[in-house]
């Protein structure tokens, strides 16, 4: 390809990545999240929880891209839970792109499907991309439909179809999912509530720059 018509590519890609409506998911004092357990808040610019308590937004999102940073400690078990119909009983009602310590999780034999990046029960990372616990990770999440693509430190960990998860009990490839989530994804709904999972035992999460555009 000519250097030129690389520059006009790069120009328009950078346009529209300018051009994007980003929004913050929450306001620094919380007023536009659900948090009845009052469990998160910022402190600067970074936003943690005290107890295993997730916080959601009050509008539910369709077809959306999210981008943040998070960093994890030794342990640390979180995630970004996305076409939630129900807060109050999200884990069989939500999509959750997992959150982890993955080197600490190997030890204690997790399977794939339940490491950071991929879409948790249902679709493993394509690779261990997460950062060691101390440092920052860039994760960005695209929902269009029952498309989801997610992107973890620069490299896509998981691109996943939800129609072809027709069964609640295997996944496509024949491993198990896990009981707590018997919903085949083919028949959840694909807008909803978006959150975060909190603290996890004694290892906490920590995020920041949180923000979602509509696509």
């Amino acid at each position: 390809m000519k250097p030129f018509l690389i520059t006009i590519l790069l120009a328009l890609s950078v346009s529209s990545f300018a051009q994007k409506n980003w929004e913050s998911l929450f306001n620094n004092d919380l007023s536009n999240a659900m948090d009845k357990q009052g469990v998160w808040h910022y402190d600067g610019d970074v936003l943690t929880a005290s107890k295993d308590a997730c916080i959601f937004t009050e509008i539910e999102y369709e077809n959306f891209v999210i981008d943040l940073e998070f960093k994890n400690e030794k342990g640390t078990n979180s995630g970004v839970i996305v076409y939630c119909t129900n807060r109050k009983d999200w884990i069989p009602n939500s999509v959750e792109i997992q959150i982890s310590d993955d080197n600490y999780f190997k030890e204690k034999d997790w399977v794939p499907q339940w490491m950071c990046g991929g879409i948790f029960g249902h679709l493993p990372p394509s690779e261990t991309l997460v950062k060691d616990p101390g440092e920052w990770n860039h994760m960005n999440i695209r929902c269009e439909g029952q498309h989801i693509v997610v992107k973890l430190n620069g490299k896509i960990s998981a691109d996943m179809d939800m129609a072809k998860w027709t069964n609640g009990k295997k996944n496509p490839d024949g491993t198990e999912i896990p009981s707590w989530l018997p919903t085949p994804f083919a028949e959840l709904p694909t807008k909803g509530f978006v959150g975060l999972q909190g603290k996890h035992g004694e290892a906490y999460i920590y995020f920041r720059n949180i923000k979602i555009a509509k696509i």
